[in-house]
């Protein structure tokens, strides 16, 4: 099993696959622009091996650029299906050399993707995760129905929710999750309840909501395309589907769940080196700057408060008696007293705040 971590591994791996092919390629294609990898398929062709694309019916860029490659790959020999549209979108990302080599992948064969994204994938010989992907490569392109028989590999919407639901409810110590955006009610609950039980939890990425006792981050310095989950740095998910709704109950999506320790320790390797390059934001937060901008804010935005002291005066002292204020002294003093009763109260909601996400770094 080799791991393949994008940018840096780049499209060779991928080509080379295709190079050493003797008898057959079956690919599964949802965004494609690379041009080493369509003169690799056709070269291949060429040498008497039979390839099969699987191309998804759209995406967001639209169906002009998936027919109009579908119409270069049959040009070049090579049979093209389309995936089903009963799905709302055909969204993993695969290939299969001779049937004895699998390519899972997080990245789709575009150079947004292989050089300018975090992204990941695995390449593995191993029989049972090979032999059900060629299943479910046949199911889709002959329109059948899949059904899994393998729990390792993970089928959206077949298995992945159950699966993933189990693989998170398993974590004892610690999870280290790429994700563009976790945002499922379920997986949300599960986490915070491994959370609570002491589960110390990371996400590089994004999430609809606070996930109470957990840390977020941003990517900062890569566009992420990633969905991995490391569990107690020995198991490992890596696939295309995210933990949210529609990529588990209404996309097609693949993944699998593997144990390697040396691959595990890759992973992490580089989830670190992301997570110190991306401090989130709130981190950066200074209490006292911050608490200066509010209460400058705060001071702008009052009304003139000297007509209502004077009033206030009035009452107090009775309508017959003199009052004499000046409003600007009136005025300057108020602000004042605003301003500094809303900067003690501002740095202590900020300082809260960053504390809070500090100790959770350490739970």
């Amino acid at each position: 099993m080799k791991l393949l971590i994008q940018p840096g591994e780049g499209i060779a791996p991928l080509v080379t696959g295709i190079a050493k092919a003797k008898k057959s390629i079956e690919i599964v294609i949802f965004r494609f622009d690379r041009t080493e990898l369509e003169k690799a398929l056709g070269d291949a062709v060429k040498r008497g091996v039979a390839v099969h694309a699987l191309i998804a019916f759209t995406n967001r860029g639209g169906d002009k650029k998936l027919r109009e490659l579908e119409t270069r790959l049959l040009a070049k020999g090579i049979t093209v299906a389309r995936t089903d549209d009963d799905l709302v979108r055909y969204h993993g990302k695969m290939m299969i050399v001779d049937r004895k080599e699998l390519y899972l992948l997080a990245f789709n064969f575009t150079y947004l993707d292989i050089d300018r994204s975090r992204s990941f994938g695995i390449i593995t010989k191993n029989r049972t995760l090979v032999q059900e992907a060629i299943k479910l490569f046949e199911c889709d392109t002959k329109r059948r129905t899949y059904a899994g028989s393998c729990a390792k590999f993970l089928v959206s919407p077949v298995n992945a929710r159950k699966q993933l639901g189990a693989f998170l409810k398993g974590a004892k110590k610690e999870l280290f999750i790429y994700d563009l955006q976790v945002s499922d009610p379920s997986m949300i609950k599960t986490l915070e309840e491994r959370a609570k039980s002491g589960v110390s939890i990371r996400i590089i990425g994004g999430a609809a909501r606070a996930l109470r006792q957990a840390d977020v981050r941003k990517l900062q310095r890569l566009r992420l395309h990633a969905r991995v989950i490391i569990r107690d740095r020995k198991q490992v998910f890596l696939g295309s589907q995210s933990l949210r709704k529609l990529e588990l109950d209404e996309r097609r999506e693949i993944g699998i769940i593997f144990r390697d320790m040396k691959i595990a320790n890759s992973l992490i390797k580089c989830f670190e080196s992301d997570w110190t390059g991306s401090k989130s934001k709130l981190e950066n937060v200074k209490p006292r700057k911050a608490a200066k901008k509010v209460a400058r804010a705060v001071v702008r935005g009052l009304d003139p408060v000297a007509p209502v002291v004077e009033k206030v005066v009035r009452e107090m002292v009775g309508h017959a008696g003199q009052v004499d204020l000046d409003h600007r002294k009136v005025q300057e003093t108020v602000e004042d007293v605003v301003e500094e009763a809303v900067k003690t109260a501002v740095k202590n909601v900020v300082e809260d705040a960053v504390n809070g996400k500090s100790s959770n770094k350490t739970k």
